[in-house]
């Protein structure tokens, strides 16, 4: 097995190896972490409204997994589905105004299985070029054959719309939000194309739930285009603050799903507590308005702050701000720079981001306060002066 090492030692040399580190969340200080004695400000994690450690979260957690037991004990198909699936699952089409609605274990699960239920031999997937890996997984898996786009280029994927527009069937897939970018797909174009070619539309609001929309239903629903959706897919991980996915659609799709998605059908159910966690946390993110709010201000204020300062963090309004700085090198500096001053922002490098775009990506929350970002913003800019990343 000689060649890892080998292949290792290239990746080390490109700066692209990558290890891992253990990080704790540090007790009545929301928004910070512990990496071995050092706490840090946590601008690394996708905990974006700040529920992963709210106290009515934990408690009911804490009591199904007193009740109901640790695990699942088998797939849905078989044992494993327990009320409180049926529960969440009403609740949660009820938030998505859909038929119905499905959970899965994870996001990549989600898209890499509807994904490969949907489409196969003799169908086509378009699919944006910055689209999530788990998406770009699933159309392998699904063997359909896979078109992709420029990123949010609408005349690049007409073109390829009008290429194989004889196609079985035609599946445009796309994230709502971009998770190493930070913006947002053109969805009423998207939802335009979508109609004039008899395609099925597939939106991953991963990054957007929780965040866009008046009860947080995610993006479609902030721009009044969620009818044009055929698959919502969303996750718990991120702005819910605890684990899995979901889809919402008709029934009939989620009828097709139950009887098709493979990482459904031959995977143990999730746990009763993180089901529990779930339902909690769907209600907050609804009543806690506040939390968007805060989380939009906070965004507002760090964009403007850095990009004053002169850096390169391209478009967007979301909350996932990338620093631009191209070498893979300087990004891994970057990052251990910003760990010395106190600040968790993790160096992101190729194949996560295309070939010379690596970058430090800040990803924000609502327990951050505009005093912890202003001063973080005055140390990223005293460490892209050092670095030269920029210009005195």
């Amino acid at each position: 097995m000689i060649w890892m090492e080998n292949e290792l030692k290239l990746m080390a040399d490109a700066s692209l190896e990558r290890s891992l580190h253990i990080s704790s969340p540090v007790s009545g200080s929301p928004g910070y972490t512990l990496r071995g004695e050092q706490v840090l400000l946590n601008l690394s994690s996708n905990d974006y409204l700040g529920l992963s450690q709210h106290p009515a979260i934990l408690e009911v957690m804490r009591e199904a997994l007193l009740t109901e037991g640790a695990g699942s004990g088998a797939s849905r198909h078989v044992t494993g589905n327990r009320a409180s699936y049926s529960r969440l699952e009403e609740a949660l089409a009820d938030w998505q105004n859909c038929e119905a609605a499905l959970v899965l274990a994870n996001g990549y699960m989600a898209n890499s299985g509807v994904i490969s239920a949907l489409v196969g031999r003799g169908d086509v997937v378009f699919s944006d070029q910055l689209n999530h890996a788990s998406i770009v997984d699933g159309i392998v898996l699904s063997r359909a054959e896979h078109a992709r786009y420029r990123h949010n280029d609408m005349e690049h994927l007409r073109t390829l719309l009008d290429k194989y527009r004889d196609k079985r069937r035609k599946l445009i897939v796309t994230d709502a939000v971009f998770s190493m970018d930070g913006d947002q797909a053109p969805l009423r174009e998207l939802a335009a194309l979508k109609r004039e070619y008899g395609a099925m539309l597939m939106m991953d609001e991963a990054h957007s739930g929780g965040i866009y929309g008046g009860r947080g239903e995610g993006l479609s629903h902030e721009l009044g285009l969620q009818d044009d959706v055929d698959i919502h897919m969303g996750t718990f991980s991120k702005s819910f603050g605890v684990y899995g996915a979901y889809i919402c659609g008709s029934r009939m799709l989620i009828r097709w799903l139950v009887n098709k998605a493979r990482p459904l059908i031959y995977s143990t159910a999730l746990p009763p507590s993180i089901v529990a966690g779930i339902t909690k946390a769907l209600v907050l993110v609804q009543e806690e308005h506040w939390r968007r709010e805060r989380l939009c201000a906070a965004s507002r204020l760090f964009r403007s702050l850095l990009c004053d300062a002169g850096f390169n963090i391209g478009a967007g309004d979301s909350p996932i701000v990338p620093l631009i700085v191209g070498d893979n090198d300087l990004a891994l500096r970057f990052s251990r720079a910003l760990e010395e001053e106190g600040i968790l922002a993790v160096a992101i490098r190729p194949p996560t981001v295309p070939d010379g775009t690596a970058r430090i990506r800040f990803s924000l929350s609502a327990v951050h306060s505009d005093k912890e970002l202003t001063h973080a913003a005055v140390r990223i800019h005293n460490i892209g002066l050092r670095l030269g990343v920029l210009r005195s």
